[in-house]
């Protein structure tokens, strides 16, 4: 295996980064290694605790968010697909942030395995752009029921780029999210 490392780019909302690793494809197939704690840690000074792994698979047109935790705790969050495609979101719902009410997206896809990293505080939403698409979370804290809010995907402030054309299928937890300035209570 080569030995280049995997690269970090800040993105433009505070707490979150873009990681994209080396891909080494040969006759057998490919290897990636989507996650690399050394990486991480010099990227952001500090390493990321794992608490639980998370693994969804969505049919195209899924949305599932915006998603966040109260904090404290929080709940920290590294995103990659394993299969398919989808449209990861990053929503700055943390109040007083220079950046609250934005978004920030990135495609992700299991051809290049990039991750998208998102602190505690900070929303997060994906749309799904194939069927079978796999998302996986590695996550700072254990999943919080008592914690875990829900602003809608649909909040026509915050504008999120979802494709056009394709009636969105959205769970019914993720149906009753708060627009973001009524969840401005819980950040």
């Amino acid at each position: 295996m080569n030995s280049t490392p995997i690269e970090a780019r800040a993105l433009s909302i505070e707490g979150a980064w873009l990681f994209s690793p080396p891909r080494f494809d040969d006759e057998r197939g490919l290897f990636v290694a989507p996650y690399q704690g050394p990486a991480f840690a010099e990227a952001l000074g500090a390493p990321l605790s794992v608490a639980q792994v998370n693994h969804s698979v969505s049919r195209r047109g899924v949305i599932r968010g915006v998603h966040f935790a109260d904090v404290p705790p929080g709940q920290a969050k590294y995103v990659y697909c394993a299969h398919g495609a989808l449209v990861d979101v990053v929503v700055d719902v943390r109040v007083g942030s220079p950046t609250y009410g934005r978004h920030e997206a990135i495609r992700l896809e299991a051809s290049d395995y990039r991750a998208v990293y998102l602190s505690e505080g900070l929303g997060h939403a994906f749309y799904a752009l194939r069927d079978h698409t796999v998302a996986v979370y590695l996550c700072s804290t254990p999943y919080n029921p008592a914690s875990e809010r829900t602003v809608s995907p649909l909040d026509p402030r915050l504008g999120l780029p979802w494709p056009v054309g394709v009636e969105p299928v959205l769970s019914a937890k993720d149906q009753l999210g708060l627009p973001l300035d009524k969840a401005e209570v819980f950040a």
